[in-house]
């Protein structure tokens, strides 16, 4: 019943990241050389086409961004996970993308040389816990004694909620639904009593639920994402990372100067209605959710908090030797 089981289940979390991402980023000496790809490179995006994280990508391509900047990417490859995935995310493309800090933060924690070329999502304050809308839950301190969903152990929907649970001293029965789907179908099933969503699932159900707490209203300030490459390839292809980092800017400024050509950029390559990608945008614009490269080291410092709680760094991280911030200043 504690929420502390939750914290046990997140133990393999940053270490399943890291194989797979220390599988995949190993692959990057292979990958040929930039003039050898440049007609044909793929750059690896988390969650790309599900969730909001990768609309400065988007723009970036559709509107020339990339080309202009010498780097002709063609693509956005993704998974939900995998060894195999990751391979061959990494061997189709850049030895480049966007991931979650947590998980690099694990691969550094195992040796894996990398460096972090700039930040992506600045906040985890788009996630919210919903109830139904006749449900007598009405805040944080009623989840007391209830079963709660996250999405699943390798989420960061546990490690929140996990942090919730710590900062109200609260015991909650937590459940893992296996997905943002899951959780509400379980929710509208009454086997719990809340469940999490993010935008751009909260954009087209907003109607039918009631929130809980918004994390942007609970927790501090969380980098979400970052850019990160190989130590060699930053080395051997400065100019590629600097010109993929400055088309990724020219997006997120783009974004959020045109937020409804945006959401027709956004609904093309995410097969999305448009009128639902503006609306999450909208929201996400109201969060400052994308940034433009800069590094919020208190921000970072903060998620580093949060993998502490669950007993996953001990101490601090030295950013010093893994973040290369020339490109974003």
């Amino acid at each position: 019943m504690m929420h502390l089981s939750a914290a046990k289940a997140l133990k393999g979390v940053a270490r399943t990241a890291c194989a797979a991402l220390a599988l995949a980023i190993g692959l990057a000496t292979a990958v040929p050389q930039l003039s050898e790809r440049a007609e044909a490179a793929e750059i690896t995006v988390t969650h790309w086409g599900v969730l909001m994280y990768g609309a400065p990508y988007a723009v970036a391509m559709e509107k020339g961004y990339y080309r202009d900047a010498g780097v002709d990417v063609t693509g956005v490859i993704t998974s939900k996970g995998g060894g195999t995935t990751m391979r061959n995310v990494m061997a189709a493309g850049l030895p480049y993308g966007e991931v979650a800090l947590s998980a690099v933060v694990a691969a550094i924690n195992q040796g894996v040389d990398l460096k972090i070329v700039h930040t992506g999502v600045k906040t985890t304050g788009e996630i919210l816990w919903v109830t139904l809308p006749d449900s007598p839950i009405q805040s944080v301190a009623d989840l007391s004694g209830q079963k709660v969903a996250f999405t699943n152990p390798k989420s960061v929907t546990d490690m929140l909620i996990t942090m919730m649970a710590d900062k109200h001293g609260l015991e909650m029965d937590l459940v893992a639904a296996g997905g943002l789907g899951a959780g509400l179908t379980m929710l509208n099933e009454g086997a719990v009593v809340a469940a999490p969503i993010m935008d751009p699932v909260w954009a087209r159900l907003q109607d039918r639920y009631r929130p809980v707490f918004q994390i942007k209203d609970e927790l501090p300030r969380m980098t979400q994402t970052v850019g990160v490459t190989t130590s060699q390839f930053l080395e051997e292809e400065a100019d590629t990372v600097k010109a993929l980092v400055e088309a990724r800017r020219k997006g997120v400024e783009f974004v959020y100067a045109n937020p409804e050509e945006t959401a027709q950029i956004v609904a093309k390559h995410y097969e999305m209605d448009p009128d639902l990608a503006l609306r999450a945008i909208r929201n996400l614009i109201e969060l400052n959710y994308w940034g433009t490269g800069e590094f919020d080291i208190e921000a970072m410092d903060n998620l580093i908090d949060g993998l502490r709680i669950i007993d996953e760094v001990d101490g601090d991280v030295d950013w010093d030797k893994y973040v290369h911030d020339a490109f974003v200043q």
